[in-house]
């Protein structure tokens, strides 16, 4: 038996057990509909953070009430954050993600739930600090009346590197699109890197190498090298971005003095790699630490550049 079409503003979703013969739906722009979507982008979240990422200004049972009626429906679950008093992260199970791989909103970007809550709870500590400083920003752009929502963060971006090195992937752990509407209207584009101290130092500023490789790459055709005409071919980083974005590391996890060392670990490297010297002499570079965003807003002068003279600016003065 054929079933209706639902109107153009409601998304079904349809029971993957046959034996169930309820058909769900979720408004366009409801609270549910948007939670969802932040979950399919952010992969997992907890209330506190959802709530304000839906709009601090409204009822927190607001939220509680549109998370626990998409869970009725089984189209989320949750885990219970360990020494949080009961705080629960929230991911979409795998029927949620089906129906939100359609919308709009997430077209083009790949919905990879968390598998049950053993790994969401393993995911947690990396994407929350990534959440933090999403909400840093987000909270930061509402007081300046800027053009950022809640989606404009967008983690685990990849782009191809050239075949050198053993390594043929750059995966930024995010990259973030702001738009500035003082003093004058400027759009931002960003990749941005967190840190919480789980790497070497070395290793951290290694990565400043791969986007000096990635800044650089012109891929060539198939079976063509080193030809006259390939020179002028497009470099990669131009078929995402009109400019290449400036790269922003959000250090965490560690005392004030182990978080600067990390910071200086990153302008030696961008002052003794000649890649990364090139990088840094047409790309902002600049380093904060989470805790001073969340403090005086990334629009504060928390951000240590890393090249040039040692003075902390707005991360948009790097």
């Amino acid at each position: 038996m054929s079933v209706p079409t639902p109107p153009a503003n409601i998304l079904a979703i349809e029971s993957a057990d046959p034996s169930d013969e309820v058909t769900q739906h979720v408004p366009e722009d409801s609270a549910a509909h948007r939670a969802m979507a932040l979950l399919a982008q952010h992969r997992v979240i907890t209330t506190p953070h959802l709530h304000r990422m839906l709009g601090p200004s409204k009822p927190r049972s607001g939220t509680s009430e549109s998370l626990n009626a998409l869970r009725g429906d089984k189209l989320i679950s949750y885990a219970v954050l360990p020494r949080s008093r009961g705080t629960r992260l929230w991911f979409l199970t795998p029927r949620g993600a089906q129906v939100a791989t359609l919308w709009p909103e997430l077209r083009g970007r790949s919905v990879v739930p968390p598998g049950n809550a053993t790994e969401a709870s393993l995911r947690a500590p990396h994407t929350l600090a990534g959440v933090r400083a999403h909400l840093a920003f987000l909270d930061d752009a509402r007081a300046r009346g800027d053009e950022y929502g809640a989606l404009d963060w967008v983690p685990e971006i990849a782009h191809r590197l050239p075949d050198t090195g053993g390594e043929d992937r750059l995966i930024a752990d995010a990259v973030m699109h702001y738009t500035a509407s003082s003093p004058r209207r400027l759009q931002y584009r960003s990749f941005v890197e967190i840190d919480r101290a789980t790497m070497s130092s070395e290793r951290l500023a290694s990565k400043l190498i791969s986007y000096a490789r990635f800044h650089d790459y012109t891929p060539q055709p198939v079976g063509r090298r080193g030809l006259v005409r390939d020179q002028a071919a497009m470099l990669a980083w131009q078929r995402f971005y009109p400019r290449f974005p400036r790269i922003l590391f959000i250090l965490t996890g560690a005392s004030s003095r182990t978080l600067q060392q990390r910071t200086e670990d990153l302008r030696a490297m961008t002052s003794e790699h000649p890649l990364v010297a090139t990088l840094a002499a047409k790309v902002p570079l600049g380093a904060a630490v989470l805790e001073d965003l969340e403090t005086h807003g990334p629009s504060g002068p928390v951000w240590m550049p890393l090249s040039g003279p040692a003075e902390r600016r707005s991360w948009m003065e790097l």
